[in-house]
């Protein structure tokens, strides 16, 4: 069997986003020359109990390949039977298991960063996901501890699970989203395994991603909230293209397709849903603070059609 993965190169990789990174987004990012991209957390819970809205957040594009479908649990149990239910679904290649979301309903539930917590509970969950999944790859995402940084410690638990690779979030749960990345746990990381290390936090740009690259030495960056309104950010990163050379015109067209897919996946309830999108899409705009206003009252999908039409205008 063929690998899906090419470790050769740097990879581009979608980070998963919670609320964001749904079918339409990712198809969009896809286009754009995203390696991988990884669903939305999928609760193990959830899938477990046959939730028609989550199995409806495992499909994928027919363009996403390789397609990873992302998993949070708090016992082996649960997370067995979640990825039993994952092998008779088609087109998925790898299972990635949630270690690293900060969010305190998910961390008091004990699966995401509250894993890192207790690295003999990670491995045991981890090496369940690899002992049971028929996918061809195995691999998790983390953070470099829960309050006190322990990278290495991290990374060889994860590694003696038999992964294929580990995404870092070069941040403790305590730093959540705003304390300074820390790159050189990253690169102690790297360091510390033989298996490939995907590095993220904070990589906005082609020069950010160059830099942490060379730096930490890793295998590919992993972009998240980069990406949000900016979905061309992977073309640029392989092309090395700045900011101003991604036409306002191309920008329209993204956005209007983007907004259709939303509408196709979502149904109606999708116009609600991509005012949060349009928010970031219209950053830097004169006049996206009265857009956002507007918007913020629109649910008729037309109407919000005319509104993007008009208001990102390339002339």
């Amino acid at each position: 069997m063929t690998k899906k993965i090419d470790f050769s190169q740097p990879l581009m990789v979608l980070a998963p986003l919670a609320g964001y990174t749904d079918l339409p987004f990712r198809s969009v990012v896809k286009k754009f020359g995203a390696d991988i991209t990884i669903s939305e957390m999928i609760s193990s819970n959830a899938l477990v109990y046959k939730s028609e809205k989550t199995l409806k957040m495992i499909e994928k594009s027919p363009s996403e390949d390789p397609y990873i479908v992302q998993i949070a649990g708090n016992s082996p149990e649960l997370v067995r039977d979640a990825v039993l239910i994952l092998n008779d679904i088609d087109g998925i290649d790898g299972i990635d298991l949630n270690c690293g979301c900060p969010a305190p309903k998910v961390f008091s539930h004990g699966s995401g960063s509250n894993l890192l917590g207790d690295l003999d509970k990670l491995e045991s969950i981890l090496s369940t996901v690899k002992k049971y999944s028929t996918k061809q790859y195995t691999s998790a995402k983390v953070r470099i501890g829960v309050n006190d940084k322990i990278p290495v410690e991290i990374a060889k638990a994860v590694e003696a699970c038999g992964v294929d690779f580990v995404s870092v979030h070069g941040r403790t749960r305590a730093g959540k989203y705003k304390a300074p990345v820390d790159y050189d746990a990253i690169k102690a990381m790297k360091e510390a395994v033989s298996i490939p290390v995907i590095a993220n936090g904070d990589i906005k740009d082609y020069a950010k991603a160059k830099e942490v690259l060379e730096y930490t030495k890793a295998d590919g960056v992993m972009i998240g909230r980069g990406a949000i309104g900016r979905p061309w950010i992977f073309h640029q990163l392989k092309e090395q293209i700045e900011d101003k050379d991604i036409s306002e015109a191309l920008k329209k067209q993204i956005v209007l397709e983007h907004f259709d897919a939303t509408l196709k996946f979502h149904g109606e309830h999708g116009t609600v849903m991509f005012r949060k999108l349009l928010h970031s899409y219209s950053k830097g705009y004169t006049g996206a603070h009265e857009f956002r206003d507007i918007i913020n009252g629109i649910s008729d999908a037309s109407v919000m059609r005319d509104m993007i039409e008009s208001f990102f205008n390339p002339s």
